[in-house]
C-alpha cells in the first residue's frame, strides 16, 4: 500500500494538502446543503453572504470583499446566474462593473441556509477545532484524522439530532476525565490505585503512551462523558474509563461516545481492542454487545488480574 506523500511531506506539499482537506471538508457540506433541500456549492455560499450582508456588488467590489481574482468571482456569479440565485446587470461593459444581485430564490435559499446548514457547519466545525494544540501541521493531522472519524455532515447532523458532540483530549478537560470517572466508579465499586493512576495522569499514563481519550458533551450540560484507549501492546487497546455523568443519562451519550471511540481505535490502527468490566455494569455491557464486543475467557485470563473487580472481559469482534 502507498503511503500518504503529502503527509509525509507536509511541508513541502503545503498548499496540496490544504487544497485536500478543503475539498474534503466541502464534500461534507454539500450533504448537508442537500439534506436541507439546497443545491448550492460550498464554494459559493461565500459570494451569496456577501450579497446578503452589503446588496448589490458588482463584480469589482467582490473581488475586492472575498480577496479572490476577477475571473474567479465572474465564474462564480455566472453560475449562480445559471442556477437562478442572482442576477448580473450587463449594463457596463467593464465586466468589473456589472452588477450582481440576489433574486428572489437566491435570498430564500440563503435564509434556508441561515437556518439549517450555516450553524450546523460551524459548530461541527468548532467541534474539529476544539482542544486543538501544537504545531500547525500536528492540528491538520488532528484535523483529517477526526473527519476520518466522523466527516462533517455526520458532526453537523449528529449535532442537530442529539446535541452531542465529540471532543478531543486537552489538558483542560483532564479533570473532567477524573471528575465523570469517579463518579461512577466511586458510586458503584471503590477507586483502585491503578483507577487513581490513570484518572490524576492521563496524559502521562494514555495519551503519551500512544492511546487516545475521547469526551462526549451534551447541550446545554457541558461535558457529559468520557473514554480512554490505553495502549497495552503492538496493535492493541483496551477501551477503558468510559463514563457518563448521572444527569446526561437517557441521552445516549454513552452510545455516541462509544462508537466515536472505536472508530478512533481503527484509525490508530489496532488490531486488538478489549475491554475489562463488572457484571453490576448491567447497561454498560449491553451497550458494548450491541456496538460489536463479545465476552472472551482469553482476555480475562490475559488481562483480568488488573482490577479487583474485574469478573467480565470482552473483545471487540465488529458490528
Amino acid at each position: 500500500m502507498a503511503g500518504d506523500v503529502l503527509k509525509e511531506r507536509s511541508a513541502l506539499f503545503l498548499g496540496s494538502r490544504l487544497k485536500r482537506l478543503a475539498e474534503r471538508m466541502q464534500g461534507d457540506v454539500i450533504k448537508v446543503a442537500e439534506a436541507a433541500g439546497l443545491a448550492i456549492q460550498p464554494s459559493q455560499y461565500s459570494l451569496l453572504a456577501t450579497l446578503d450582508r452589503y446588496g448589490p456588488q458588482t463584480i469589482g467590489e467582490l473581488t475586492q470583499a472575498m480577496e479572490l481574482s476577477q475571473p474567479a468571482v465572474t465564474r462564480m456569479a455566472a453560475k449562480l446566474a445559471d442556477k437562478g440565485l442572482v442576477t448580473i446587470d450587463r449594463l457596463h461593459k467593464d465586466q468589473r462593473h456589472k452588477t450582481v444581485s440576489l433574486t428572489e430564490t437566491g435570498a430564500a435559499d440563503v435564509e434556508r441556509s441561515k437556518l439549517y446548514v450555516w450553524p450546523q457547519v460551524e459548530a461541527a466545525v468548532n467541534d474539529l477545532l476544539a482542544g486543538l494544540d501544537g504545531a500547525f501541521l500536528d492540528q491538520i493531522d488532528a484535523i483529517e484524522r477526526m473527519l476520518a472519524d466522523a466527516p462533517l455532515d455526520q458532526r453537523a447532523r449528529a449535532r442537530a439530532e442529539a446535541g452531542l458532540t465529540i471532543h478531543e483530549y486537552s489538558d483542560a478537560r483532564a479533570p473532567a476525565f477524573h471528575d465523570i470517572n469517579a463518579e461512577w466508579i466511586g458510586a458503584m465499586y471503590k477507586l483502585e490505585q491503578t483507577d487513581i493512576d490513570v484518572l490524576e495522569n492521563p496524559r502521562e499514563r494514555i495519551v503519551d503512551k500512544g492511546g487516545d481519550i475521547l469526551f462526549v458533551e451534551a447541550e446545554g450540560l457541558g461535558v457529559v462523558g468520557a473514554c480512554a484507549l490505553q495502549k497495552t501492546g503492538q496493535d492493541q487497546y483496551e477501551l477503558t474509563k468510559m463514563g457518563v455523568l448521572e444527569r446526561a443519562r437517557g441521552r445516549k451519550a454513552g452510545e455516541y461516545l462509544l462508537k466515536a471511540v472505536i472508530a478512533r481505535a481503527e484509525r490508530l490502527g489496532a488490531k486488538r481492542l478489549y475491554l475489562l468490566s463488572n457484571q453490576k455494569s448491567e447497561a454498560a455491557i449491553h451497550l458494548y454487545e450491541k456496538l460489536g464486543f463479545e465476552h472472551d475467557d482469553g482476555i480475562m485470563r490475559e488481562f483480568g488480574a488488573r482490577y479487583e473487580r474485574c469478573n467480565v472481559a470482552m473483545l471487540y469482534r465488529g458490528a
